[in-house]
């Protein structure tokens, strides 16, 4: 793809285009159909993967068919060969999404460091854009400065297409994002759609239109059955009601509709969703009906926004009473919901049977869409019909109460998830959470718009959400701001959220904001004698010793086996075993490691026994460290993979580059200097996108460094560069191979991550295609049970954590 500066695309131009397009595919409507529901657009998938193991996107698998937009798609990609910035403006449900990915997944071998999409259509808090696009590439702030600075350091040397999605409610600060970014990285393009323009500096506006329609006067039964709305129409009629197809009976109504329509893709799925009980005949008259009456009622709206409201109106009416309410009630939700949610949130005046049947309607109506993530039945509402909804809601005065719901809903979850968070279902907890974000991003601002400290109950409570999940800067930032809205506070719940933002902000490297967090904890320590207050100031005093390079260790251990004892007398698990992780490292540090193994071993004990996985990965990492300074080599490394092991169970980058490290130092001293070398680029690499690493103490350095002057003095400057090199490069799942001594999933030259075997290979095809390990075993003759083993193994080796993520990544490979 060319991209020097030029205006718009000639017809020759886009002739060409299309003429490339049709060499390349073959054909002209893409026939994939992944899903069945009408409105499913897509499904999240996870980052592709170089020949060295680097991520080149995160483009998300269509689960329905493109419908033609030959043209739009030249025009768009002639566009972005001469601007930097394109923008894709138009109504909602005009289908801009739906281009701009079609378009991004045509040029994204044009682009050596890929195609981001970043959505935004949840987002609220404009303080959060750079975080929320640093998070759709991979990166964490480590703490080093602002996000945006380490964005632009970032992406200034990188070749790579950003796609913003759902511009419009942050028009300014997406404008000034996407202004400093094309500013300081040049190789940098945005692809944005917005229901208007940015109006950046070199901005190219491209207005998407609706499907192509015929006149319905024209009575030319085949060409009408050739434009794009009739055949949206007829694949969406199909889904509704298999079977279907446009005959001369029938062709004059569906051109008749589609022209009433506009050829608005979400406005025809809505009406081809209404087959299921209503002829093409039947849905015209309503058509009929309606669309003079709301011609009447707005004629100084634009006619597409007439039509749009029409549509939506329309299916609205088509509900029973019942199913309105509870249209508008789910409108609350950001970015989808569960069940269990719709039951406490929405449920009132409803059993369960009738809630039910509720939301069934509404996923047969098309105004949900019915997801499966995670193994979990997932909703959600396309955002033109949530408005739609929400509005309605606040016509009835009912919004602000659904609100409060909402805000109640989701601090119930948090607690819930806090409260069995060390026990076997920790690892459910932690997806769901992160499936939940954009509703707790949205209780959380409602929090803050009031005078309690729900926030700081919310914020203290996702702690091991922040940590590890490696989203250490916006759990800070959401303490940050719910700490300075109950400066008045004096309760054990602002104490808690005080030890919680030192530690983090300690993890990050921020040790002067964990100094202020510990003055503060000290004040109000002096103002209370809640003896949990007391341990929570002991063990925020011991992290910041602990962590830095010249802290009182002594000290710290005398604090942190206080806070630790204080903790488990009033049961709370998550505290005491973080003090005894830390109360360990404070005696390993100060040189007494065999004192550190006790603490370690109790850690260890209690998680065992709890089935609990993420702090054990930590308290693995401290055992392993411990047990190499008491000369137990072999039993430091044994305990090493085991912490890099349980963290790569839900790929958790920054226990892996912790263990890593502390493993290439085990190697130095083993003379295997190479393997030192790899294990360092790794860990450096993986630390960069958790957002902190080892040296979180920063007393390991000294052994970083000696193990650096080592190698390099082995290997040579070349050598050890290119094998520090070559740990970088690698993805998580090809470094835990690494590590463990499984060298044959770590890229080489040519060699992607990510290896299976081709028996493997076989199976994610057949979980892309949404079989069961009984449906596996049946298809490929073999056992259920070992049909179960290649899938725990690909999960293994891809880094993944849900078949979900095994089909996403099996369509990618296939080329869909």
């Amino acid at each position: 793809m060319s991209r020097e500066p030029s205006n718009r695309p000639t017809a020759e131009m886009v002739g060409e285009q299309l003429r490339q397009v049709e060499r390349h595919h073959g054909y002209a409507v893409d026939e994939m159909a992944m899903r069945t529901e009408p409105g499913a657009e897509y499904a999240p998938v996870l980052p592709s993967v170089t020949a060295a193991g680097q991520a080149v996107g995160n483009l998300p698998l269509e689960l329905t068919s493109f419908v033609d937009r030959r043209v739009q798609v030249a025009e768009v990609k002639a566009l972005l060969a001469g601007s930097r910035l394109v923008t894709l403006t138009g109504i909602g449900g005009v289908g801009k999404s739906r281009l701009a990915l079609r378009v991004a997944r045509t040029v994204k071998r044009d682009f050596t460091d890929g195609v981001w999409l970043v959505e935004l259509g949840d987002l609220r808090d404009t303080t959060l854009l750079a975080d929320v696009v640093a998070v759709a590439l991979g990166l964490r702030n480590r703490g080093a400065g602002p996000t945006l600075e380490v964005l632009v350091g970032y992406l200034s040397a990188r070749d790579l297409l950003l796609v913003l999605d759902n511009c419009e409610h942050m028009i300014e600060a997406t404008t000034q994002l996407a202004e400093s970014l094309l500013r300081a990285c040049p190789q940098v393009r945005i692809l944005a759609t917005s229901r208007e323009a940015l109006i950046g500096g070199g901005e190219s506006v491209f207005t998407v239109p609706p499907l192509g329609t015929s006149d319905p006067t024209s009575k030319l039964a085949p060409r009408a059955a050739r434009d794009d709305a009739v055949t949206l129409f007829v694949e969406r009629a199909t889904t509704a009601v298999p079977g279907f197809e446009v005959t001369d009976h029938n062709v004059d109504n569906v051109t008749r509709i589609c022209a009433r329509l506009d050829g608005l893709p979400l406005a025809i799925e809505l009406a081809a969703a209404r087959l299921r009980t209503m002829s093409p005949e039947q849905i015209l008259s309503r058509l009929d009906d309606r669309f003079a009456l709301l011609t009447r009622g707005s004629r100084s709206a634009p006619k597409r926004q007439q039509t749009l409201q029409w549509c939506i109106g329309w299916s609205y009416d088509l509900c029973t009473t019942v199913e309105q309410r509870l249209w508008n009630q789910l409108s609350v939700f950001a970015s989808g919901f569960e069940l269990d949610a719709a039951e406490q949130v929405c449920g009132t005046g409803l059993n369960e049977a009738g809630l039910l049947d509720a939301l069934s309607a509404l996923v047969d109506k098309s105004i949900l869409i019915r997801e499966d993530t995670d193994g979990t039945v997932r909703f959600r509402m396309l955002e033109t019909l949530q408005e739609f909804g929400r509005q309605k809601a606040e016509d009835d005065d009912e919004y602000p109460e659904l609100a409060r719901r909402h805000r109640d809903w989701c601090q119930r979850m948090a607690l819930q998830a806090e409260k069995e968070s060390i026990g076997p279902h920790q690892l459910q907890w932690i997806a769901r959470l992160e499936r939940e974000l954009p509703n707790l991003r949205k209780a959380l601002d409602f929090r803050l718009s009031e005078a309690d400290e729900s926030a700081l109950r919310i914020t203290a409570a996702l702690y091991l959400f922040w940590t590890l999940r490696g989203r250490l800067s916006e759990g800070g930032r959401w303490l940050e701001r719910a700490l300075t809205h109950t400066t008045s506070s004096q309760s054990a719940n602002r104490a808690k959220a005080l030890c919680v933002a030192g530690e983090m902000a300690a993890m990050q490297g921020d040790l002067s904001a964990t100094t202020d967090y510990v003055a503060q904890l000290q004040a109000l320590a002096g103002q209370t004698a809640d003896p949990r207050v007391r341990a929570f100031l002991a063990q925020a005093e011991g992290t910041e010793a602990v962590t830095t390079a010249d802290g009182d260790l002594a000290r710290a251990g005398n604090n942190l086996a206080e806070a630790a004892g204080v903790f488990e007398a009033c049961g709370d698990v998550i505290f005491q075993l973080d003090a005894l992780v830390l109360l360990a490292w404070a005696y390993a540090l100060g040189g007494d490691a065999a004192q550190a193994l006790v603490c370690i071993k109790k850690a260890v004990a209690i998680t065992e026994s709890s089935g609990e996985t993420l702090l054990r990965s930590y308290a693995m990492w401290a055992m392993g460290f411990a047990e190499w300074r008491v000369g137990q080599p072999d039993r430091a490394m044994q305990s090493l993979k085991e912490g890099i092991r349980l963290s790569s169970r839900v790929a958790d980058p920054l226990v892996t580059a912790a263990c890593s490290e502390t493993l290439a130092w085990l190697a130095d001293e083993q003379n295997d200097a190479r393997r030192a070398a790899v294990l360092m680029g790794a860990a450096d690499s993986l630390g960069n996108i958790a957002g902190s690493s080892a040296f979180m103490f920063r007393k390991l350095l000294t052994y970083r460094e000696e193990c650096a002057r080592n190698c390099y003095k082995a290997l040579g400057k070349r050598v050890f560069d290119a094998a520090r090199q070559e740990g970088a490069s690698m993805s998580l799942d090809a470094t835990v191979g690494f590590a463990l001594g499984d060298e044959s999933v770590a890229p080489r030259a040519g060699r992607p991550a990510g290896n299976l075997t081709k028996r493997e290979r076989q199976v994610a095809d057949l979980v892309a295609l949404g079989l069961t390990n009984n449906g596996i075993a049946a298809r490929l003759v073999i056992s259920p049970r070992t049909a179960e083993g290649h899938v725990e193994h690909i999960l293994a080796k891809l880094g993944f954590t849900s078949r979900a993520q095994i089909a996403a990544w099996a369509a990618t490979k296939s080329g869909h």
